[in-house]
């Protein structure tokens, strides 16, 4: 699918991943909206690439409506749609005080996973009424999960299940959103030089990639916006979650 000249928005779009795909999806020629539930950091990407943005938090429907809305004026639909908002709270399922509360499983869920869903069936409504192309295509869906849904360590139990939930909901929604000619992908992340692990001393950086096989470091946010512009362009790869960490494999803990 052509990029240029087309609507898209990108949540999490604030900083980490989410900022070096909306630089991505601007260098290309897209109309780029940029939601973060921190409005300075979406004013600052926004500023950056002269796109639009926007203030929302991907678990609130009213909040999503409107930024939907401000879209449509602005950019017009959206046909283009990167979910990277989302969090990463670590906790031992039964740890040194107790069971790991309740409310800090559902937390993650409810960002990773729910806020995704969210983000998806609402924009994916707008989209189904966009004039197809000649290939009867209307746009298409990236998500982002992680490696954790596949081999998660202990203490990311609430992440590794969110993250694999997006996983599981690629397939289905690929095969329910075709009659549209939308298609949704899913890029897994592995250890990604964000902003967060910035901050981490060069010790810790290294101790982080000492089990990448190739290339044995961080991950670049910049290689993550390529793979969810390939998903983008490749009209053919539907349905598909990509792993993209170098091999990585994750140990137990």
């Amino acid at each position: 699918m052509e990029i240029e000249n087309r609507s898209a928005l990108v949540t999490g779009a604030g900083s980490g991943l989410g900022a070096a795909v909306a630089r991505g999806l601007a260098a290309r020629g897209a109309k780029v909206a940029v939601i973060d539930r921190d409005g300075d950091k979406a004013r600052a990407t926004s500023a950056e690439i002269g796109g639009l943005a926007l203030t929302a938090d991907v678990r609130r429907e009213a909040e999503i409506v409107a930024a939907l809305d401000e879209i449509d004026e602005a950019h017009g639909t959206a046909s283009i749609v990167v979910n990277c908002a989302g969090i990463g709270t670590a906790g031992r399922i039964v740890g040194r005080e107790g069971p790991l509360p309740l409310d800090a499983f559902a937390r993650v869920i409810d960002v990773n996973l729910i806020g995704t869903f969210n983000v998806m069936r609402l924009a994916a409504a707008r989209m189904s009424t966009l004039a197809p192309d000649a290939d009867g295509a209307r746009g298409a869906i990236v998500n982002t999960a992680s490696v954790a849904a596949y081999d998660g360590q202990i203490g990311q139990a609430a992440y590794a299940a969110s993250k694999g939930g997006i996983v599981a909901m690629t397939l289905p929604a690929a095969r329910e959103f075709a009659r549209f000619g939308i298609r949704v992908n899913t890029i897994a992340p592995g250890v990604f030089l964000t902003p967060l692990l910035a901050e981490l001393p060069e010790e810790a950086r290294h101790a982080l990639t000492a089990d990448i096989p190739f290339p044995a470091r961080l991950g670049d946010p910049r290689e993550f916006a390529e793979a969810v512009l390939f998903c983008i362009a490749n009209r053919y790869i539907n349905g598909e979650t990509i792993r993209l960490d170098g091999a990585l494999r994750m140990k137990a803990k």
